[in-house]
């Protein structure tokens, strides 16, 4: 998923999949408890696939069912009962050996420093991009996901973040999902595409795509994605100089 501010040439050799999830409007919610990892928190909701076929949702909006289409339906009524999604939500919380209390919090406020975006780009060892470019996906993202280590009361630290373009009203595709490698493999940056993607549908945004290499495409398909969606194929076009 990472890219740079130029495309090199001749063009790469590795892999690129294009994967692609749809939902039904969700509003579920996940908390780490300290032991077993994450569990579901007090607002409970299923996620579950739509039966239309993804071309046609992409499309038009429509289901297919018993070979007839319909119109989709706004959010069900208990969802306009829900308080609105909380921006900030308390993922890990703990106590170092010095007393120190710690917390990993999810944000889909948005909040993030453009020097903050590039050193976690190289601590995970992404090429460099033009600070000027960073600043501008960050504006231009339909929104940007963060997660934030908070030490005490006055040191925060980004150790991760998501973003997603989307045209508001049906689709959206997931872009630089990063986490620092010293805060992997604790089950955090499922959590933070989990946290995204209902954010997205909290918004009425159901059909939700990204491009993933080789080595993630796993990754994704255990969080719902499908590559190649009935024969569907992610094209490319860049300059052949």
């Amino acid at each position: 998923m990472p890219f740079g501010a130029s495309i090199p040439s001749p063009p790469p050799t590795y892999l690129v999949h294009h994967l692609a999830c749809w939902f039904q409007v969700s509003n579920k919610c996940w908390i780490h408890n300290g032991l077993s990892g994450f569990v579901p928190a007090k607002r409970r909701a299923m996620v579950l696939p739509l039966r239309a076929s993804f071309w046609d949702s992409i499309k038009s909006g429509f289901l297919k069912n018993n070979n007839s289409t319909k119109v989709v339906e706004p959010p069900s009524t208990f969802m306009e009962e829900e308080d609105p999604f909380p921006q900030d939500i308390v993922l890990l919380e703990k106590t170092q050996p010095d007393g120190t209390f710690e917390q990993i919090i999810f944000s889909s406020a948005g909040d993030v420093d453009v020097y903050d975006v590039q050193a976690l780009c190289d601590k995970v060892g992404w090429p460099r991009r033009p600070l000027t470019k960073i600043a501008a996906s960050l504006k231009n993202s339909y929104l940007v996901a963060t997660l934030h280590l908070i030490k005490g009361i006055d040191q925060k630290q980004l150790i991760g973040m998501a973003r997603a373009t989307s045209d508001h009203a049906f689709n959206a595709t997931i872009w630089d999902v990063l986490v620092d490698p010293s805060y992997q493999g604790q089950g955090l940056g499922k959590a933070l595409v989990e946290q995204l993607i209902r954010v997205l549908l909290q918004r009425d945004i159901g059909n939700i795509t990204l491009f993933a290499d080789n080595k993630v495409v796993d990754f994704y398909k255990n969080l719902g994605f499908e590559a190649d969606p009935e024969g569907i194929k992610g094209m490319f076009w860049y300059p052949r100089y």
